[in-house]
Parts: C-alpha cells; sequence; structure tokens
C-alpha cells in the first residue's frame, strides 16, 4: 500500500512507484524494496482472465453510485495507480483509453479493491465534471427493467455531440 494522490492508501506494484527527487527520496526508495520483497505484487494478484483482462467497476467514492463498467490490462491498472486516474483497455480499439481524454470526464482514483476472488477490480473515484458515460449521463447504468420492459431512467445531462463532436 503506497499514499495515492489524495492520501488515501491504494495497492501498488514495486514497478509502478515513482520516487520523484525530494526530501522523501530516501523513503520512497526504502518503500519500493519493501515492495520488492513482497511474495504478491498486485498484478500478479489479479486472475487475468484468458485475453489478460479484469472487469474495472468505477464507482463514486462519496455517494457508492456506480458509474460505469470497463476493462483494463496490467499496462491500464498499473499506469492507473502511476498517474492516480482511471486507464482503461479499450477492446475494440485495441487500445489504451485515458478516461476523459477527450470528453474531459476524467476519473480522479480515490481508493482500489479487488474482489474476494481477485477477477474483479473496483476503483473509487472522483467524477470530473459529473458525467461517466459516453451518452452524456452521470452513469452508465440508466435502463431499469420495469414492467416487461427496459425504461431509461436518468435524463442525458450534456449532448454527446457537445462532449465529442459531430460523428462524421
Amino acid at each position: 500500500m503506497v499514499a495515492g494522490p489524495h492520501g488515501n492508501l491504494v495497492a501498488v506494484a514495486p514497478q509502478a512507484v515513482k520516487c520523484a527527487p525530494s526530501r522523501l527520496m530516501a523513503y520512497c526508495n526504502t518503500y519500493k524494496v519493501l515492495l520488492m520483497t513482497e511474495s504478491i505484487t498486485l498484478l500478479q494478484g489479479i486472475n487475468w482472465n484468458e485475453q489478460g483482462l479484469v472487469p474495472a467497476i468505477a464507482q463514486d467514492w462519496q455517494t457508492g453510485e456506480v458509474l460505469m463498467l470497463a476493462w483494463m490490462n496490467e499496462e491500464a491498472l498499473a499506469l492507473t495507480i502511476e498517474e492516480g486516474r482511471a486507464i482503461y483497455w479499450s477492446r475494440s480499439r485495441q487500445a489504451l483509453w485515458r478516461k476523459g481524454e477527450e470528453s474531459g470526464h476524467v476519473q480522479t482514483l480515490r481508493e482500489l479493491r479487488i474482489d474476494c476472488d481477485a477477477d474483479t477490480v473496483l476503483m473509487k473515484v472522483d467524477q470530473v465534471g459529473g458525467i461517466a458515460c459516453h451518452t452524456g449521463r452521470r452513469a452508465c447504468f440508466f435502463q431499469k427493467f420495469e414492467e416487461n420492459a427496459w425504461r431509461i431512467t436518468d435524463e442525458i445531462q450534456k449532448d454527446p455531440r457537445d462532449i465529442y463532436g459531430p460523428k462524421p
């Protein structure tokens, strides 16, 4: 565990620890050595699926609202910890996806957890701009099954064309 960007404790792989030149350099280097002696590092502790991915749930750190689910590979998880913001693996683009890189709706990491089987990541985040979904809604889970049909429960907060521009 290491202090995250907001003073919270997060798990981290030794290679993800960056020691910036400062008066805390000796502490950081000592901590890095301690991490290297751990029998299970962050990335080794995850049960990755056959594609080398793990589902990652983003949850509002204050309200507990589930904002979205995406996927992470090892690099995305390590970078999420290093940068203190949600970085996912886009299965459709086959590339890293820094949440908010186009929309500005960054997810700042507050806490990182895994479930009992170590096959799902839970990130408690600050959702910048209050919009997590590419549809312009607060969260991706805006459809509720009622009376034998899916009903939209959450209004669009911002038109996606205003966020991402018109589609070609």
